[in-house]
Parts: structure tokens; sequence; C-alpha cells
């Protein structure tokens, strides 16, 4: 299960203009993982409290009609084609967010995924095949390929500190081409019969939402309308329509805003400020709209909704088998709960692994894990649990007794994994450190996301000259969330005798009209060789950032008061300014603060705690290369 808030500050307020899809995502399926397990266990209990009530409520028919149409399903059949639709939308967002700003925006990145992902589903097939063979029940092979996001990273969020911050990264990318690949064998191998004329309306619908997007019309209810025709036209095709939601999650653009487009988002807002009538207003809301991308607001209104609601549902209608001792004895020697813990147990790690591998030796070493190999191995025993998907293939593959031991060993999956996951983190820990780290962090480069490098000789650094750690700050003196930060960075030098700390401006002139001139008081500052003492002031002075101020702060400093009057006055420092602004965007920032550790973009809160992690993220991962 997968998908993507915003990135909060230390105090839980938004940055101006900052966001983090993944934050909310991680915080949203970890946090869902409870509500699924509960779910399970309670249809465990209500099929054997009442085996009669639990199947003859799900297999209850629930029909909707408009004149002579109409469809006609049960109600096991509404949540397992209907409503998991929705699932598979997000999971739809979550792979195009990470194709237009995730991991996967340097396309060849793409190929390792590609390669582990494909490796964590061919792996387990083929030893479920094998064990299998000749049973008659080789024809369930889907139930034993599929991962669930939400319980991986449950189980990921127990292992806790143990493990990099970039495996979480890693799982949902091959999460992704999992859920991918797993629709397109629901799609084709396990639907019975292909209507075709049914089929090409489903495509026609799907291709008349595509041209109107590029038309630039965007309306929620034409989308909707046309999903539910694609969606029912799937359904008359025999082909199973969850897959629109996949291909309608996919089609929608989760490009960030760029600053231009926050400014005149902000201008919107200014003149219905002025003059609050209904039409301006109108306006206000749809300008700030169009600021953020059409994915990530999709995203922030049905992630919640498939977490805690549609994915339980889920559960709660297909999790529920009679359980007996002489049913678990005899489901525990069949092939196929056997095949399907052999698969998720050992294929999975051996075949994300393998492909990874593969794809590194193909590329001679050009395309590495983001993480060792040991987190790797790890992230392969965690990803060795089935449930969403592989429950909803069972119910296609299988019936009867053959049905509820395919639901045994799934449901099995979710201890087998904790296991092996723990046997392998504690065999990283006994690994001497060195080796330890390298095992974690792997030596692969990370992608940089900071497009102007730092250069000491033009920018303004604090601290050692050569340090093992930079932290870059894009930052406007007059933005409060930059003000509450500078306690941060000032402890987090305090606490590092190697780091570095770059400050750029990034004055938004259009919500904080003094930090332009702020700035280039800064820069006057700097002329005279006082840039960090002017820094402080202006930082810790925010709301007195008048000409009279500036130059009041300038006498306090000891600056030549003329000099100081005529750079000012001239705007010497806007240049300089305009360049910093003008690798902002060249970064894609668009708030303030926003904050570089090594090149790499830091998402998520800047408290004292999460910079630190980072920086010691990244000072092991220097260190693991030197």
């Amino acid at each position: 299960m997968k998908v993507a808030l915003a990135p909060t500050d230390y105090t839980g307020q938004t940055p101006c203009g900052g966001d983090s899809p993944l934050r909310s995502f991680l915080r949203t399926e970890t946090g869902s993982t409870a509500v699924l397990l509960a779910a399970a266990i309670a249809a465990l209990v209500w099929a054997n409290a009442g085996p009669g009530s639990y199947a003859s409520f799900w297999d209850t028919r629930l029909s909707l009609a408009v004149g002579p149409y109409g469809v006609s399903l049960g109600l096991r059949e509404w949540v397992n084609s209907g409503l998991m639709t929705l699932f598979f939308f997000v999971v739809g967002l979550e792979a195009r967010r990470e194709f237009d700003r995730g991991e996967l925006r340097e396309r060849r990145r793409l190929a390792l995924p590609l390669a582990a992902g494909a490796g964590g589903m061919a792996v387990p097939v083929a030893l479920f095949l094998a064990l299998n063979a000749g049973h008659g029940t080789g024809a369930g092979w889907g139930v034993a390929m599929s991962t669930d996001t939400a319980f991986a990273l449950g189980l990921l969020a127990v292992l806790g500190s143990r493990m990099p911050p970039a495996l979480r990264v890693f799982i949902l990318m091959i999460a992704v081409v999992d859920d991918f690949l797993s629709l397109g064998v629901i799609a084709f191998a396990y639907s019975d019969r292909v209507v075709v004329p049914a089929l090409l309306v489903a495509i026609g619908a799907v291709l008349a939402l595509l041209l109107l997007r590029r038309l630039g019309v965007r309306r929620g209810v034409v989308d909707a309308l046309l999903g539910v025709v694609a969606w029912v036209a799937m359904l008359e095709s025999g082909v199973e329509p969850v897959v629109v939601g996949l291909v309608l999650g996919m089609l929608t653009s989760a490009a960030p805003a760029t600053r231009a487009e926050l400014e005149r988002a902000s201008g919107v807002f200014h003149r219905f400020r002025e003059q609050p009538t209904s039409e301006l207003e109108r306006d206000a809301r749809a300008g700030i709209a169009s600021a953020i991308s059409p994915n990530e607001r999709l995203q922030r209104v049905y992630h919640p909704w498939t977490g805690y609601v549609v994915v339980p549902l889920f559960a709660l209608a297909n999790a529920g088998i009679e359980l007996s001792a002489t049913g678990l004895a005899h489901a525990f020697t069949s092939p196929v709960t056997l095949g399907i813990l052999l698969a998720y147990g050992l294929g999975k790690p051996l075949g994300i692994v393998g492909g990874a591998a593969l794809i590194t030796l193909l590329s001679r070493g050009r395309i590495r894990l983001p993480v060792g190999w040991g987190a790797a191995t790890a992230g392969g025993t965690l990803s060795g649990v089935g449930f969403t998907v592989s429950l909803l293939i069972a119910s296609l593959a299988f019936t009867g007794p053959r049905l509820d031991e395919a639901k045994i060993g799934v449901l099995t999956t979710l201890v087998l994994a904790p296991v092996t996951s723990s046997a392998v983190t504690a065999v990283i820990g006994l690994l001497p450190p060195a080796l330890r780290t390298r095992a974690l962090l792997g030596d692969a480069e990370t992608i940089v996301d900071l497009a102007v490098a730092v250069d000491p000789d033009r920018d303004h650094v604090r601290g050692p000259r050569h340090a093992a750690v930079t932290v870059v700050e894009y930052g406007d003196y007059q933005c409060p969330h930059c003000g509450r930060a500078e306690g941060v960075v000032r402890e987090l030098l305090a606490g590092f005798g190697d780091v570095r700390y770059v400050w750029r401006h990034l004055p938004l002139s259009d919500v904080h009209p003094h930090a332009q001139l702020a700035a280039e008081a800064a820069e006057a500052a700097a002329r005279q060789g006082r840039f960090w003492e002017m820094h402080d002031l202006l930082i810790t002075h925010q709301d007195a950032l008048t000409s009279e101020d500036l130059r009041g702060y300038a006498s306090g400093i000891g600056l030549d008061a003329v000099r100081f009057e005529k750079d000012l006055s001239a705007h010497r420092g806007a240049a300089r300014i305009a360049e910093d602004v003008e690798s902002a965007d060249l970064s894609s920032v668009a708030g303030t603060p926003t904050f570089f550790v090594n090149g790499r973009r830091h998402h998520g809160a800047y408290d004292i705690g999460g910079l630190t992690a980072a920086v010691h993220t990244a000072r092991e991962r220097a260190e693991s290369r030197t």
C-alpha cells in the first residue's frame, strides 16, 4: 500500500512555501498499519464466532442502476473491485510523485527499483511454482509475489534508528514497481474473458480525460464522471477494474509549484484582502489551488481514506477464515501455504537483493543501491509480508479449502517477516563499526538537489572551510520560520566541530516587504567584512527592518556609516542576492527556510533532532566513502 504533506518545522508549523509529501505518506502509512491489523483480527474473530453470518454478509448483493443500466455485485466484490480502485488510484499518485519529485526523477535510477522489484516478484513466483508443480495449484502463483507496503513500513518503524532513513525510500520505490506489475497480473492473468468493445470504451474514457488535462481543463466532477465510465466499462470488459485507479493516478501531475506561481497566488490573495468581494474570493481560492500540484491535493484528500477506511474494510471482507487445529495442520503441510511462506520468507529478499546486484553488475557500478547491502537485505525481509494484493489475487485464483490455505499462508507472513528482519538486523549489529556503517549506508552517490555547489570563496560560510558536512539554508530575514530555525542552526554548529553552515538569500518580497532591503544590508556589511554580525542582528530582530533600523545595526557593529549608506542606496548587493535567488530557482526552492545537507534537500522537521540526524547520516556516508 502506497503514497504521499508538507514538511513541518520544529514548532509543528508549515514553512513559508515548503513541502514534503513523503513525510505525510510515511506517517499515514505506518499509522494505519494498526488499524489494518485490527481489521484482520476482527475478520478472523467474526468468521470463527459466526461463520455463517460472515460469509452471508459479504455475499449479499448490492445493485446500483440508472434506468436500464446498472451494476450488481456482492459486498465483497464492491470492496475488492470498487473501493480498492481508490486504493490503487493513491498508489498511482505516489508512483507519479516519485517520477516527478522523488528518487526516480533521475531516470537512470529507475533501472534499480525495476530490477529489484521484478526480481522480488519473479523469484518468489518461481519458488511457489516449484513447490506446487504437479498439485494442480500452480494457477495461484500470483498470490506469492506482492509486498504489502503498509505492513512493511510498519515493521520498519519498529526497527527505528537501526536502519538508515534511505531504506524507507528504497522500499517505497520497490513497492511502486511491485504494485504496478501486480495490477498488470490481475488485469490480464486473472481475467476470465475480455469483451473488446467495452475495453475500448474504457480506453476512450481515459484518453478523453488525458486530452482535457492537456488542454488545461481540470474539473473534479468531469474527472470523476470519466473515471466512473472507465471503471464500469472495464468491469463489463472482464478485466479487473482496479487497474483504472492506477492509470488515473499515474496521469496526475506532481510537478512542484514554481516561485512565480506562488507569487501569483500571493498577489491574488492580497487583492482579495484589499477588496473582499465574492469574485475575488473565488479567484483567490483558484489561484492558491493552482499553486499546489493536483497530485498533492488528491493525495491529501484520499490517502487517509484509503489507509484508515478502504484497506481495513478490504481486510475485514477478505481475512476471515475458519480456524481449527486440523485445518491449520493441513494448511501447513499443503503446497499452497508452504509455497507462499517460502516465496515471501526466502524468495523476496533473494529476488530483491539479486535484482539490485544484477543491475549494479550490468551497469559496471554506475547504478548502485541508495543503501548498503546489509540494509537492502533487511529491506528484502521487510518486504516479505503479503496482505492486500495477495488476498485480492487469492480470491481470484482459489475457492474453498485452497482459498483458506492461501489466506493462512498470507497471514502467517505477518509473523514471518518481523522474525527474519530482526535476525538480519541482529547480524548487522554484530559487525565491526566501520563495516556496519558500510553495510547500512553503502557507497552510492546520492542525488544532489543543490543545483549550484557551495563555493567558499563566494558563499557566506560559518564553520570550518573544508568540513565533512555542509548545511545550506535558503532564508529570508523577515520569515518567522527562519527566525525560529536560527536557534536550531546555532545549536547544531555548537554540537558539531566538522559542520559548515552557508546562508543564501531568498527574500520573499511578495509577502515580506522588508526582506530585500534587509538582504542588501547584509551584503553591504559583507563588503566591510561584517556579514555574520549583521546577519545575527537581522535574523533576531525581524520586526525591526526599516532603513532607520538597518543604519542603527550598522553603527552598532562598527561599520563605516557613510560607506554602508552609499552601498545600501546604490543597491550594490542586489546582483549578489539575485544570483542566490536564481540558484534557488534552479534547485526548485520556492519557500523558506529550505535546507540542504551535503547537497541533498532536507525534507521534514528542522528541529535539532531532525537536522542532527541528517548531519549524522551525511557524515557517516562521507566517512564510508573515504
